[in-house]
């Protein structure tokens, strides 16, 4: 089953959620417009906008008040990407020129700027300060990890766990605040937001761990980008943190620079993928997301839930 169809009873509203994405980002400044236009319009699975409104079927739904969450996370997400290929010096995002290579760095960050202050603006119309508490908080984490990320790069004696506390802040922790948001906006009680927090969470981790997989299993055409372009970029993630503990692998994957060439990245990933680290990462990957399908288990049996259920497995098996 696609993934749009798992949330299909949501489909009218997320089209409002596309629309108000569309109307938000308009702005006074053409330059500023076209470059979040371009930033929106190279698509996304807009996951944590899906995450927002399936929580908020927990409680009192009102599309009008979940739209400014739904909207508020897509936002954040945007800017948190346009960002980071700033920092990572990325042409190519889903198969797309990014903004600072159709534009240049400035306008990719101030771009980045407006369009996460646009996100904060929308949150102004949620009147619990418990969600603003909660959003205030991830934002400072997110920061944390992308100045971690940066650190991180290609200092290849770190561990497993430098790289889980990295991609909790890096993808998981907005995925669990998405599910949060949408249930505090929903005035779903305390009990159940922190365990949709809980269940965002472990999804996060799930789903960051795949797309590192990806990085090495999928093809350029699949990605939007080069395959082992995190190891060139100097990102060391699971599966690479994996194959060193192969003694010859460790040898070759720590030889890699920003200037290693494609067919060196090419051969490390023949390696990496001979040590048995893809199948190790799936596994951790499949650690997380049984965790996410057994805090299911404590919610209400709903439509939700059920879709909550059948995402949480899309994103296990996911292929690019």
């Amino acid at each position: 089953m696609k993934l749009k169809m798992m949330y299909s009873f949501l489909n009218s509203d997320i089209s409002l959620i596309e629309k108000k994405l569309e109307e938000t980002i308009k702005s006074e400044s053409i330059l500023l417009q076209q470059a979040s236009l371009h930033t929106l319009q190279a698509g996304g699975k807009r996951i944590r906008p899906v995450f927002v409104l399936l929580a908020g079927k927990f409680g009192t739904y009102d599309i009008n008040v979940m739209k400014n969450v739904a909207v508020a996370l897509e936002l954040i997400h945007m800017a948190s990407l346009v960002h980071d290929d700033v920092i990572d010096d990325a042409d190519l995002r889903r198969g797309q020129p990014t903004v600072k290579a159709k534009w240049d760095n400035k306008t990719a960050m101030y771009t980045g700027d407006f369009v996460f202050a646009l996100a904060l603006e929308l949150m102004t119309n949620i009147k619990h300060p418990l969600a603003h508490k909660i959003l205030a908080n991830a934002i400072v984490e997110v920061s944390v990890g992308e100045i971690q990320q940066f650190k991180d790069k290609y200092r290849f004696n770190q561990n497993l766990r430098d790289y889980l506390r990295r991609i909790k802040r890096k993808t998981a922790l907005l995925i669990a605040v998405s599910c949060q948001l949408g249930a505090v906006a929903a005035d779903v009680e305390e009990a159940i937001h922190k365990k949709l927090y809980r269940f965002g969470y472990y999804v996060g981790m799930s789903y960051q761990i795949i797309d590192d997989i990806l990085d090495f299993t999928g093809t350029e055409k699949e990605l939007g980008k080069p395959a082992g372009g995190d190891l060139l970029q100097g990102n060391i993630t699971a599966p690479a943190l994996f194959a060193m503990e192969n003694e010859a692998a460790r040898k070759e994957i720590e030889k890699v620079h920003a200037n290693s060439s494609k067919a060196d990245i090419e051969r490390i990933i023949s390696l990496i993928k001979q040590t048995g680290a893809i199948e190790k990462s799936l596994a951790l990957s499949d650690l997380y997301l049984e965790k996410a399908l057994s805090i299911l288990e404590e919610l209400p049996a709903n439509k939700a839930s059920k879709a909550l259920r059948d995402i949480a497995r899309n994103i296990g098996r996911r292929k690019f």
